[in-house]
């Protein structure tokens, strides 16, 4: 009974190791599959491969940042300020995601200012 029961046990613990080492590699398949669509300007596709990424591992930064510019890229601030701070937040010393945020919260800044500009000028109208 007692061999049984120790059996079982290893096999649950070999499947899990299994399991996690092809979760892994799911992940960095689709990681790199994101990018190779971002390379090619394909935003839906490298969103949709981020995705599947945070569904397996929601604790990955790197997903985060790369959907952030991903969705930086289509235009979507609030989205992308959301992911950037997830990612910072997982990952707060890592000097690549701090360098995407900053290039990002000064183009929104930017743009913030071309809004304001552009309602002053239609209220003087």
């Amino acid at each position: 009974m007692r061999t049984k029961s120790t059996l079982f046990f290893l096999f649950i613990l070999l499947s899990g190791l299994i399991f996690y080492g092809c979760g892994g590699r799911f992940q960095h398949d689709q990681l790199s599959f994101g990018i190779k669509a971002a390379q090619n300007e394909l935003w839906d596709e490298a969103i949709f491969r981020w995705k599947k990424v945070l569904q397996v591992n929601p604790d990955s930064a790197s997903a985060h940042n790369n959907l952030a510019v991903a969705y930086e890229k289509k235009g979507l601030w609030e989205e992308a300020e959301k992911e950037y701070k997830l990612a910072l937040n997982l990952s707060p010393k890592n000097e690549h995601i701090q360098s995407n945020y900053e290039k990002f919260k000064k183009i929104k800044q930017g743009l913030d200012e071309e809004d304001e500009k552009k309602d002053e000028k239609k209220k003087r109208i």
